[in-house]
């Protein structure tokens, strides 16, 4: 069983990072209802769905529309990939909207490389305080997909990785420059999860958690975008890790 769940999160991770590095936008296939949209995906996913799209149908009518029509649309679609997809049924990872939001969702890294440091903290995290994920929160905005999305480490508290103070990751493709309007945001999170554990990511046992907030990590953001916007590189990461 260990065997397979490795070779599983490998094929996984490499299939995903292939995608972000050869990612070509394929022209959807005509839709013959909502069936084949919806097709895959599990009853309490679907579920979800459908409440979203009760919502955005009651903010229409009540003038109350919020974000724009093309993010939307490209949100539901990156969420039906997921529940659709094989990472996600696997336990790779979990989705869950924060108050029902399409724009802001808390991702769980539940399954790290077993072989890594990282995935022996977790397991030691598991028997401290019954956490055994790391916590990531995904910001859209109205003009996403062509701006990436702002995601920051919420907990654990995490040294090395490339995750900054505040808890905001140094990762090219999270920047302006970096990003492509292509990527998938299974292919994001499942890039983010083979960076912590390239990065070398462990746990800080005992660190105030009050340092992981949206503010700080927006500023450590902005300071590391001006660095490589100035050098033009973002190979000096370990540089900046404590902005």
């Amino acid at each position: 069983n260990r065997f397979l769940e490795v070779e599983l999160l490998e094929q996984s991770i490499n299939k995903d990072i292939e995608d972000l590095d050869h990612y070509e936008m394929k022209e959807e296939e005509p839709i013959s209802g909502k069936k084949s949209e919806d097709e895959g995906i599990e009853k309490e996913n679907l579920a979800i769905l459908e409440k979203i799209r009760k919502t955005q149908r009651q903010d229409h009518l009540n003038g109350a529309v919020s974000g724009s029509v093309q993010a939307s649309d490209r949100l539901m679609k990156e969420l039906r990939d997921i529940y659709r997809s094989q990472s996600y049924k696997a336990g790779i990872y979990s989705v869950e909207l924060i108050n029902d939001s399409l724009y802001d969702w808390h991702v769980k890294l539940q399954k790290v490389d077993p072989d890594s440091p990282l995935h022996s903290d977790l397991q030691i995290l598991k028997e401290k305080e019954g956490i055994e994920y790391i916590l990531l929160n995904f910001s859209f905005k109205d003009n996403f997909p062509f701006d990436p999305p702002f995601v920051r480490v919420v907990l654990p508290v995490l040294s090395g990785g490339y995750v900054l103070g505040g808890g905001a990751l140094c990762m090219e493709l999270l920047t302006k420059q970096g990003w492509s309007s292509a990527y998938s945001i299974e292919s994001v999170i499942m890039q983010i999860n083979a960076t912590l554990v390239k990065g070398k990511a462990r746990v800080q046992f005992g660190a105030n958690k009050n340092q992981y907030n949206l503010a700080r990590a927006q500023q450590s953001y902005n300071s590391i975008v001006q660095i490589h916007e100035k050098n033009g590189t973002f190979n000096s990461i370990s540089t900046y890790y404590h902005l």
